[in-house]
């Protein structure tokens, strides 16, 4: 299971996509619980092995690190965790349950959500997974970019929260399309254990902001606060 240092109770944050040393220690600095390191050379954020290794050694102790991966082969996974020694894996593209079991290692698995999607399902099917991640089922996730390859997450596009089950809802991990504007409401409206966010904190695309990942924590922090008053 993910470890949590930043807050025994809340909504944990995974800032996914850092491709830097300094940027992951601001997210950290600034109250994210998660980093994630994209494997996936299509993305704009995507990280080699060597690159990912700094980032996790220079992660303060009890920060958790997420290695994504879209449809890797057996070799790649089994490279980042011997190089890196992610403490989760997160699996993004259409492996199977089987697939994502075999390294005996803590993963979750990316669900793209549509009106078609059965979740409670899924989860039955997945249930050696640590945690579901909710993402949107977006447009762009079946057009092919200009290298030929589709975009499995990291899209910006928001999904129906009220297709999540609420039996669901406090132990899965939400993503696709969050920003400091909407979290808030996500947070209101489904009471997930996480959030993750990618595209909503960058300027330009695959450029994290400092900015913008502060504004989403203070309003992920803020919305906490909130609930725990009433």
């Amino acid at each position: 299971m993910m470890r949590v240092s930043r807050r025994s109770s809340g909504t944990r944050i995974k800032i996914c996509g850092i491709r830097d040393v300094e940027t992951a220690q601001f997210a950290v600095d600034a109250g994210a619980d998660a980093i994630g390191l994209v494997f996936f050379p299509p993305s704009p954020r995507a990280v080699d092995v060597r690159l990912a290794r700094q980032i996790v050694r220079a992660l303060p102790h009890g920060t958790v690190s997420v290695a994504l991966f879209v449809n890797p082969t057996v070799a790649q996974v089994r490279e980042v965790l011997v190089e890196v020694s992610p403490s989760v894996l997160q699996f993004h593209g259409d492996e199977s349950a089987a697939f994502c079991a075999q390294f005996g290692h803590p993963y979750w698995k990316a669900i793209r959500v549509s009106a078609a999607t059965d979740l409670l399902e899924l989860r039955e099917r997945f249930r050696g997974a640590d945690r579901l991640l909710l993402d949107a089922d977006a447009r762009s996730n079946h057009a092919a970019t200009d290298a030929g390859a589709k975009l499995y997450g990291g899209t910006g596009e928001l999904f129906d929260w009220k297709l999540i089950p609420s039996i669901l809802a406090n132990s899965i991990v939400l993503s696709g399309g969050l920003t400091a504007d909407n979290v808030s409401k996500a947070i209101r409206t489904v009471r997930p254990w996480a959030v993750d966010v990618s595209s909503g904190v960058e300027e330009p695309r695959g450029m994290k902001s400092r900015a913008l990942i502060q504004n989403f924590i203070n309003a992920v922090t803020k919305e906490d606060s909130r609930e725990q008053a009433v």
